[in-house]
């Protein structure tokens, strides 16, 4: 049996540390904002034959400046096509869309070049949306700590719902680590595979939470609450890594499929999922109850004391 509880300190340094990392290389690299956030401009190219991302990439920059250039394909109609981003708080005017478009029709006259959609996204628009992405992703964590607290309350709820919460945040740091280390532009993605892993860490915790209230009612009140963990942590062990593990499967299929057919905006959803899945099972173990656990210790500590 391992004892996690013991092993608290090394659990607290090891998320300590990478926090630090991320945050560090947020601050050196900068993170990339899609125009949903940092607004900015959108233009798809529908085309035929073969086209260089890279090359796509160069005639852009030759005319608007600074780009970001996805290929992707239409599964049902195999229709190819480019996507070209360009963030800033100025929208692109109708002469620039057209000297890009003439730019691109003549390097590529073979590969039938045509402008499919243009979308401006006004800046504040885009800091207006990712505010309300935050209060969706706080309000949800809200609820989350009211209903541990009332499901739990019999083994100190409120106090097992707060730490979830601190565990909960971990979590999404980690999907924003995702995006910062691969440099994919933080957009709706984002909070939509933050929702997800928020779902799944927070059901993994919850089974060994209603694992200590179950072990607390056979072993009795007078067992360490430090030992009714460790002792649950370790029998839903298998059943956490498991789902975790079936789960990541499912998302590494979808990576393949995404790469092979090159949908950019599926990739970017399920390769942060991926390192949430990892991150979401070490705070479900590691994190939430041996937070709770000295939270709960240091609390009785001080009432002695009082």
């Amino acid at each position: 049996m391992i004892n996690f509880v013991e092993k608290r300190k090394w659990f607290y340094i090891i998320a300590v540390v990478c926090m630090v990392i991320i945050f560090g290389t947020a601050v050196v690299l900068g993170v990339p904002m899609d125009i949903q956030f940092k607004g900015g401009s959108m233009i798809t190219y529908s085309y035929s034959g073969d086209l260089s991302v890279s090359e796509v990439e160069e005639v852009a920059e030759s005319v608007i400046g600074s780009v970001n250039v996805q290929e992707s394909q239409d599964v049902a109609s195999g229709i190819h096509s480019v996507v070209i981003t360009v963030a800033g708080s100025e929208s692109l005017t109708t002469e620039m869309h057209e000297s890009l478009t003439q730019a691109m029709e003549e390097r590529f006259p073979d590969n039938n070049i045509k402008i499919e959609e243009t979308d401006n996204v006004d800046p504040t628009m885009g800091k207006e949306f990712f505010a309300k992405c935050l209060v969706a992703v706080a309000f949800a964590s809200l609820l989350m700590v009211v209903y541990i607290a009332f499901r739990f309350r019999k083994i100190g709820g409120w106090s097992a719902g707060a730490m979830c919460v601190v565990a909960l945040v971990h979590d999404m740091i980690w999907v924003f680590a995702a995006f910062l280390f691969l440099r994919i532009p933080l957009n709706d993605n984002f909070i939509a595979a933050a929702l997800t892993i928020l779902g799944y860490s927070i059901n993994n915790t919850i089974v060994i939470y209603d694992r200590v209230r179950e072990n607390k009612r056979i072993l009795g009140g007078s067992t360490p609450l430090g030992e009714l963990v460790n002792v649950s942590i370790n029998q839903t062990l298998k059943r956490s890594v498991m789902t975790t593990v079936t789960t990541m499967i499912a998302l590494v299929t979808v990576c393949v499929v995404a790469i092979v057919y090159q949908l950019d905006s599926i990739l970017s959803f399920a390769l942060p999922m991926i390192i949430g899945m990892l991150a979401g099972l070490f705070s479900s173990l590691c994190l939430a109850p041996e937070l709770w656990v000295s939270w709960k210790e240091r609390s009785a500590s001080r009432a002695k004391k009082a």
